[in-house]
């Protein structure tokens, strides 16, 4: 019997059928945008409470004033229709008003990985073409340490009370745009700065790591932003009474996107956390009534670890969207904080054009198909160990059988005013192209391909297998085992690096394990390549485990093997060679034990 409330599949499907409309209500050519539903929402809204922020609130009239204020600031400076504009700022308030402002002026906002700097930093601007950039105080740090930067970039700053960067460091960013936009007018910017801004255009750019190579950066119409708040708004039946919460970094799609445009559509309110604290979440939610939050399966298991206590079903959260909750946390988080909750478990990516959810509350899924030639979604046979498709006798790939993991593909829809099911890609053409598969089930046919094993059972419900390849999931993160290379490649003495993922029991995902093979003579430092790691990537990504090899194990064509090294992992029964994993707490990697492995967990 399931731990959670399940919901009848006739009202399932009724919400499904609301939802089609939405496909056609938003067509390339479609005179609406990101900043037309603000303005909006700010007429039908405007005395109502939007933004939340510690003791900080703004309705919808105060917060589309803000925005106001920061786009006429943003004109005076010079950002037109089309500009690209970097915004590399923690979640909190002024997030929004700086985004909302360059929506307002017509221009692109990059939202920036504030984790980043160095070669992924600079990549990000030059990808996206950024010809300006909004900087928090918190994350000037991590531009003034980076090389390769375009001397034409224009900067603005925005301070930070909590996090303010040293004066001779923000000396060097340009003018205080919370300065320059309190000096504006904060009433309806004219409406020539976007004329000819249409719903097919280019609204933000989301970096998503991929399977190889630097994180890129997807394309994200105003349209598919607009599209996926009103379909959330449908699905998650959410309305004006709600309250979202959104500690999910605001530059990735599931808070920017997901999150902020489903409140936006809903007339709801929102609440802004910099990070996630599991010690201040509940507080949070009794403090400010949230009835609706965003979670990764990470999230939902650090608030199972915390002590139970007499008040944990005295709570007005009541909706959970996310990723990578498994059956044995969904279980025992119902039966601790309650059986009200409806739990919207989902598969799908920022850049995806296919995806799935469970409406019904049946554990573990990750959504339900019942009739898949309604869908453009498909599974396929693959593989795993020869890392290719199994095709049939004519050449064309083959649908996996029920309960078999297949990679889910999307029928790309190619049609000048149709964005539902087109994929829009990233703004490298040659990446966008690798993404889609051609010739799949008949000629001429093109279909955007996942990196993701799902299976279906008998009933039509979708579960999350794993990621295929080169890329693996911790922490809620991508990561790309050619990045984590290229970042450890020039560790003195190292000879071979090889970076993989590799399960730990009790946890989402896959956690960075790499095997090194040392020169001759030289011997493995620990101190040193913690720092060489942890000084090149973000936390999630520097490997959590440590596998010192005599050899690389290669094939004949001299390709790294990842697949041994992947199930063998840190099994000390399967594994005789040296094994450390990561302890933060001494900056270091210490010799693998059980004890060791729980510490680095907890840290």
């Amino acid at each position: 019997m399931s731990a959670s409330t399940v919901v009848p599949r006739e009202q399932t499907q009724q919400i499904l059928d609301r939802r089609g409309p939405i496909a056609t209500k938003y067509m390339a050519s479609t005179p609406f945008t990101t900043a037309d539903r603000l303005e909006d929402c700010a007429k039908e809204f405007g005395a109502k409470v939007f933004l939340m922020e510690g003791d900080l609130r703004y309705t919808y009239a105060q917060f589309n004033a803000r925005a106001n204020q920061v786009a006429r600031a943003l004109h005076i400076a010079g950002v037109r229709k089309g500009d690209v504009v970097a915004l590399s700022m923690e979640n909190r308030s002024a997030f929004f008003f700086a985004w909302m402002g360059i929506a307002k002026v017509g221009a692109v906002a990059a939202f920036i990985n504030t984790h980043v700097s160095g070669k992924p930093l600079a990549h990000a601007l030059e990808v996206t073409g950024a010809r300006y950039a909004i900087v928090g105080e918190e994350c000037m740090p991590r531009f003034a340490e980076t090389d390769g930067i375009s001397d034409s970039l224009v900067y603005f700053q925005w301070p930070d009370a909590e996090r303010p960067a040293a004066p001779e460091l923000r000396s060097a960013f340009g003018d205080d745009l919370q300065q320059l936009a309190a000096q504006q007018d904060g009433a309806a910017v004219p409406a020539e700065w976007r004329e000819g801004l249409r719903a097919g255009d280019t609204a933000q750019y989301i970096f998503t790591s991929g399977t190889t190579g630097l994180p890129k950066a997807a394309v994200v119409s105003h349209a598919r932003w607009l599209m996926a708040g009103d379909a959330m708004k449908l699905l998650w039946e959410t309305d004006s009474s709600d309250c979202f919460y959104c500690f999910l970094p605001l530059y990735h799609g599931a808070a920017s996107m997901s999150a902020t445009s489903t409140a936006l559509s809903s007339g709801a309110s929102l609440v802004v956390r910099r990070k996630f604290s599991r010690s201040e979440f509940w507080n949070d939610v009794r403090r400010y009534q949230i009835t609706f939050c965003q979670y990764v399966g990470e999230i939902c298991r650090f608030l199972l670890s915390v002590p139970p206590a007499d008040d944990d079903k005295q709570h007005s959260l009541r909706k959970m969207a996310g990723t990578g909750l498994t059956t044995e946390i969904w279980q025992q988080w119902v039966n601790r904080f309650g059986h009200q909750f409806r739990i919207f478990e989902g598969w799908g990516g920022t850049e995806s054009n296919t995806n799935t959810i469970n409406l019904d509350n049946h554990v573990g899924s990750c959504g339900r198909v019942p009739f898949w030639e309604k869908t453009n979604l498909r599974l396929v046979r693959f593989d795993q160990e020869k890392g290719d498709y199994i095709r049939d006798d004519k050449g064309f790939l083959q649908l996996a059988g029920v309960n078999e993991p297949g990679e889910a593909l999307g029928m790309v829809i190619s049609h000048p005013e149709v964005l539902a099911g087109r994929f829009e890609g990233y703004t490298n053409a040659e990446a966008t192209e690798k993404k889609i598969l051609r010739n799949v089930f008949a000629e001429g046919d093109a279909w955007w391909t996942s990196g993701d094993l799902l299976r279906c059972d008998e009933h039509g419900y979708c579960w999350f297998v794993d990621r295929i390849g080169d890329t693996y999931r911790w922490k809620s993160e991508n990561v790309s085992t050619m990045e984590v290379t290229d970042a450890l490649v020039e560790y003195p003495g190292a000879d071979a690096v090889t970076v993989y993922g590799v399960q730990v029991p009790g946890h989402d995902g896959r956690a960075g394990m790499v095997a090194l093979v040392m020169v001759d003579g030289v011997s493995f430092d620990a101190d040193a390549f913690y720092r060489l790691a942890l000084e090149r990537l973000p936390r999630y990504a520097a490997p959590l485990f440590v596998r010192l090899m005599d050899a690389p194990d290669m094939t004949g064509n001299y390709k790294l093997r990842k697949v041994d090294l992947q199930k063998q992992g840190f099994d000390t029964a399967l594994v005789k060679d040296p094994l450390y994993v990561r302890d933060d707490r001494l900056k270091t990697y210490v010799p693998f034990t059980p004890a060791a492995l729980q510490e680095a967990l907890r840290g």
